[in-house]
């Protein structure tokens, strides 16, 4: 690289947050340190967890800032950018990763048909995925438009896009989040902040490695024969978080082994 060249994925100078510190939100959070980013803040439900990712992220060089809140909680939601302003940053890179409510899957309520599924139990999928995502973009974006530069990037799901059975509620609010970036990225492109998507097919965690029944689902739905890494995931955020994709907005980028294209 000449001296005259620049490295588009050094975030050097720019702050983070990321919703979310389980296993993709930790990679996403440490891979924007890696890459320069001068403050990362997390925020989860978990303080043990936080404190952790934070420790990771000193270790990665940057600065950490952990936030512990209820992301479906409005009033907790709306201390976010009190607490950022607080310790003196402005977020620049703003990323909506979290998506599932705590033990969801393990209380019962799983995978139904949507006939069979309990309309009290609407709420958890739809005030993680699509309220918190609305509120958090909310209460960070005035800061990044009176710059003139910002990133806002939410994890989605394949569900939403191919139209997966038995997760009916779950692919609503990750299309109607998607529905909104596109929106937004309409508003507030000429102040140069860019808003995308990447969406997701099965990522397995990295502590789990998939049985001989998992492998044998992933090599029939999958066209590279495996299921997703949170590095895979990682890689796409940090691109569109640098200045290399900066014409890129209103897209839904599949991170999702070939599980579905273009739509």
């Amino acid at each position: 690289m000449s001296p005259e060249q620049t490295d588009l994925a050094n975030l050097a100078g720019r702050s983070a947050l990321v919703t979310g510190a389980g296993d993709v939100g930790s990679a996403l959070a440490l891979a924007l340190a890696q890459h320069g980013a001068g403050l990362v803040a997390i925020v989860d439900l978990d303080e043990a967890r936080v404190t952790d990712l934070a420790r990771q992220i000193e270790a990665a060089g940057a600065s950490a800032l952990p936030l512990v809140a209820d992301l479906t909680d409005a009033a907790a939601v709306a201390q976010l950018p009190v607490a950022v302003s607080e310790a003196g940053a402005s977020i620049d890179i703003l990323v909506n990763n979290a998506g599932m409510p705590p033990g969801y899957f393990s209380k019962g309520r799983g995978l139904s048909p949507f006939v069979d599924s309990d309309p009290g139990d609407w709420a958890a999928l739809l005030d993680l995925n699509l309220d918190a995502v609305l509120r958090v973009t909310h209460g960070f974006l005035r800061p990044m438009i009176e710059s003139g530069w910002g990133r806002v990037i939410t994890i989605v799901s394949d569900s939403a896009r191919v139209g997966d059975r038995n997760m009916a509620v779950y692919a609503a609010a990750k299309g109607g989040s998607s529905a909104f970036m596109r929106s937004l990225a309409s508003e507030v492109g000429p102040s140069g902040i860019t808003a995308n998507c990447v969406s997701l097919g099965t990522i397995w965690r990295s502590s789990e490695p998939p049985d001989e029944r998992a492998m044998k689902a992933a090599k029939r739905f999958y066209p590279l024969r495996r299921y997703g890494t949170v590095e895979d995931v990682a890689s796409m955020v940090t691109f569109l978080a640098s200045d290399a994709a900066n014409w890129i907005t209103g897209q839904v980028y599949g991170v999702n082994g070939g599980y579905s294209y273009g739509l």
